[in-house]
């Protein structure tokens, strides 16, 4: 597979080979969740006549503070990638990419992201998208050589995209946004101990405590992947409570909340990797259903 994705590389243009190695190197995937949850924030956040102007400023400004996080990330972690088969040919350590440009890179992008919140927003989302940069560059990616509980503060820059775009609607945070900031931090947790089970030797390797590695056994791994699933099935509920949603969107959001649970309950009772793909799989099914579940109970609330 490694092979076949770097004879592809080869084979590429000149123009395509570089916005190939950019996506990689702002990580395009990641950075489009982002914008897809901040994009679900401002959504639902919206009252009246919404500013739709509004909404593509905090996707701009908001995507430029995660690509530029995800720059700044490769970057730190360069050395230790080359360790691990699944990133060692990302655009760093395969040599592609000079690391100077890397972080130049980041640096532009995630501190041009944070301006252009403040001028053309509001500092409040501009003061989220700080904390939400700080904390992943800053905090998590040190931390995950540090101790096995990383993960649970890497979650949080991950949750702060839809608050973001709940305060650019509103310009202040209120249920709402704190509800949606809850369903993405409580989603992660079970989707990266899904990850970090089936890839826990390579990040031994490299060095990484990551909670699989330091619980060889699994038991904790798993009964956090469960218990994290059930209390992201209720808070996936507080969209309704506020009247954010209405009752079609609560019995959506339970039956998948039942479903993710579920398998995050097989993965508890039986560690193995078809469990912990089972997990992920749910995982990446899971979030978009929802999100998509929200708005569109969002808009029948707006119409009757």
């Amino acid at each position: 597979m490694k092979a076949a994705l770097a004879a592809a590389r080869e084979s590429m243009t000149p123009i395509w080979a570089v916005v190939g190695i950019l996506n990689e190197l702002t990580k395009a995937r990641l950075t489009a969740l982002v914008l897809i949850t901040t994009l679900t924030g401002f959504f639902v956040a919206r009252t009246g006549s919404a500013n739709w102007l509004a909404g593509l400023h905090v996707l701009l400004g908001t995507g430029l503070v995660a690509a530029g996080a995800a720059a700044l990330n490769e970057w730190w972690e360069r050395d230790l990638d080359r360790l691990m088969e699944r990133t060692a040919t990302r655009p760093l350590p395969s040599g592609q990419v000079d690391p100077g440009f890397a972080l130049a890179l980041g640096l532009v992008f995630s501190v041009g992201g944070l301006v252009y919140l403040t001028w053309v927003v509001n500092l409040l989302t501009a003061v989220l998208g700080a904390v939400a940069l700080v904390s992943y560059v800053l905090v998590y990616t040190p931390l995950k050589r540090v101790t096995p509980w990383n993960t649970l503060v890497g979650a949080i820059p991950g949750a702060l995209p839809p608050l973001m775009g709940w305060t650019a609607a509103r310009g202040e945070m209120g249920a709402g946004g704190l509800g949606l900031f809850g369903i993405l931090l409580l989603w992660q947790i079970p989707h990266f101990m899904a990850i970090a089970w089936l890839y826990r030797e390579q990040y031994a390797k490299a060095g990484f405590r990551m909670l699989p590695v330091v619980d060889p056994a699994g038991r904790t791994t798993g009964w956090i992947a469960f218990v994290s699933s059930v209390a992201l099935l209720v808070t996936s509920l507080v969209p309704m409570w506020v009247g954010v949603a209405g009752v079609a969107y609560g019995g959506g959001a339970l039956a998948l909340g039942t479903i993710f649970a579920w398998a995050s309950w097989r993965f508890t009772m039986d560690l193995d990797r078809q469990r912990a793909r089972m997990v992920f799989f749910a995982s990446i099914i899971y979030l978009p259903l929802l999100l998509g579940l929200l708005m569109a109970d969002n808009v029948l609330q707006s119409i009757f």
